[in-house]
């Protein structure tokens, strides 16, 4: 059974004090024991004296003065006289005493030849019978005398139970106190565990500590533990979150130690890793040795500045590589695909040229009709024919404006555009009204053939667009006496799907099919504006139908022509 830590802080006092206590009997039994054999010994010598008196000149015991001073003496005393060669003189218990052993090496007379007395407890070797022996050296002799080592005797050397008794009560009342303080100490203690282990912040209300100084501690260990356990919890939050953010990233991670120890990494840093070095491999620490990543070993072995960036072509793709080296000397390093913002940027570069081209003709055109009417003497119907020429550049702007604006609000803000419900076949009916004249001029005919009430809940100005720029696109290069035809091929659940085609010439070069939905792409490499268009167009029909979580594709009829097909989500 485990033992509290009153139980057991009781147990160790007590157990201290009941060997002190047992120690401190122990020293006063033996004190009171030699100090009764003191006082026996001293008796003892008066003995002794008395028995010297008895004594002759030549150190011979007189019988007739014996039996006299025996009279004083007890009845079992023993009465040795021992030369100082060893040799034993008289006996009174022993009858042929002359044949007795020499005596030198009996205890009592070793101590009594050193000191002058000596006792001890020992068995005679003569009778076989326990004696108190006392011996005492006068010059010539010793005399020694001795008391029968019976129960009579033992009791009156065994020390009194008194003072046993009272060290024993002692004992009992401070065991007494012992437990009286161990409780409230335990007491301190057991809250203290139990606030600890309970998982109740507010368990610290309910906590009754003695009002004292280990009271005190106690409350402020109490208020210590509770800050520090919600510290340690809000911190594992801080942690947990952080590590989910960093599982999320589109970006591979990976912290690493002074000692260039990986400390954590995310799974995307070992995709990343593995598609740039030669060999895959799921160590981290791969991005240390690898020669593909020279710049960055040679940074990490100086660390003279705190952050590094670079950039790594492999696989027909682009990383950036960076690295933040902290304080304590630990570091990060960050792997992140930007081959879709290179060709973002590439594209803005090209773009930009583009926009510049588009805009620099008809800006050109419109300064040169105006400065020819503004310099020059024109009769006003060359005038007039001026600034009709100016006015359709303008349009051609307005268009190009119009139309990057578009394509920017669907990249840009494509929460702001509305959605409702778009009849397709009304749409396509209303188009055909709109180019009417144009399709009449080119001899072009515009046929649909779509199922009853065909709905796409989307933007109506975007399924505009889509059907609007892929009709002028067919009409401006399909070529006269064509046909334009739109119908729904198939249908599941979630899309319809259309083709949209002309009976054209297509485009004689496959190659650039996949290049039509570019911004200001032309098949005509020169750039000529004779067929009007923004050179926007396919690039907002594409947008449009990614808007509407479709996907659209372009090919070569077998029997001549362009087909453009398409998902709408419905």
């Amino acid at each position: 059974m485990k033992l509290n830590y009153r139980r057991r802080l009781f147990l160790y006092v007590g157990l201290i004090f009941a060997l002190f206590t047992a120690g401190v009997i122990i020293f006063e039994q033996i004190l009171e024991k030699d100090y009764k054999t003191r006082v026996l010994s001293e008796r003892l010598e008066t003995y002794t004296e008395i028995i010297q008196t008895g004594l002759s000149k030549n150190n011979e015991i007189q019988t007739a003065e014996m039996s006299e001073l025996q009279t004083l003496l007890p009845k079992d005393l023993r009465i040795t006289l021992i030369a100082f060669s060893g040799k034993v003189l008289f006996d009174n218990s022993i009858r042929d005493y002359s044949k007795l052993e020499n005596h030198n090496d009996r205890p009592e007379i070793v101590k009594a030849s050193q000191s002058g007395t000596g006792t001890d407890i020992r068995l005679s070797e003569s009778n076989q019978r326990e004696y108190l022996y006392f011996a005492k050296n006068f010059g010539d002799n010793f005399i020694r005398v001795a008391l029968p080592y019976d129960t009579r005797l033992e009791q009156s050397l065994k020390p009194g139970n008194a003072p046993l008794y009272f060290i024993l009560a002692a004992f009992a009342v401070f065991l007494y106190f012992i437990h009286i303080i161990t409780r409230r100490f335990g007491k301190t203690i057991g809250q203290l565990r139990d606030f600890v282990l309970s998982s109740d912040p507010l368990e610290l209300k309910q906590l009754q500590f003695p009002d004292d100084e280990v009271g005190e501690i106690g409350i402020k260990i109490a208020e210590n533990y509770q800050k520090l356990k919600e510290s340690r919890r809000n911190l594992n939050l801080e942690k947990q979150k952080l590590l989910q953010h960093i599982q999320i990233l589109e970006e591979g991670i990976c912290f690493l130690s002074p000692e260039h120890k990986v400390e954590f990494h995310n799974g995307l840093f070992i995709q990343y890793l593995n598609t740039i070095c030669d060999e895959p491999d799921s160590n981290p620490a791969l991005i240390l040795s690898d020669p593909g990543f020279r710049k960055l070993q040679k940074f990490l072995s100086k660390k003279e500045s705190p952050y590094f960036e670079d950039k790594i072509k492999k696989q027909g793709k682009t990383f950036s590589v960076r690295a933040n080296v902290f304080e304590d000397g630990s570091f990060e390093i960050i792997l992140n695909d930007i081959t879709k913002q290179e060709k973002v940027k590439q594209l803005k570069q090209e773009m930009t040229g583009n926009v510049a081209h588009e805009l620099r003709t008809p800006v050109a055109g419109i300064r040169g009709y105006l400065e020819t009417v503004l310099t020059q003497d024109l009769d006003e119907e060359k005038k007039q024919y001026f600034i009709e020429r100016s006015f359709q550049q303008v349009l051609a702007l307005s268009e190009i404006i119009r139309d990057m604006s578009l394509i920017a609000k669907m990249e840009e803000t494509p929460d702001l555009i509305l959605t409702e419900k778009v009849n397709i076949e009304a749409l396509l009916q209303r188009i055909k009204e709109e180019v009417g004249p144009q399709l009449e001029s080119k001899n072009m005919e515009f046929d649909f053939q779509l199922p009853t009430n065909t709905e796409i809940n989307g933007s109506s100005n975007l399924i505009y667009s889509i059907f609007r720029n892929l009709t002028d696109n067919a009409i401006r290069y399909a070529g006269p006496d064509t046909k334009i035809n739109v119908n729904i091929y198939n249908e599941d659940a979630d899309y319809y799907y259309f083709s949209f085609y002309d009976t054209g010439s297509g485009i004689p070069d496959e190659s650039r099919l996949n290049r039509i939905f570019e911004r200001f792409y032309r098949v005509n490499e020169g750039r000529t504006r004779d067929t009007g268009g923004s050179g926007l167009g396919l690039s907002i029909v594409k947008n449009a139908v990614i808007f509407h979580k479709g996907k659209i594709s372009a090919k070569n009829r077998k029997n001549g022509g362009l087909e453009f097909l398409f998902t709408l989500k419905k």
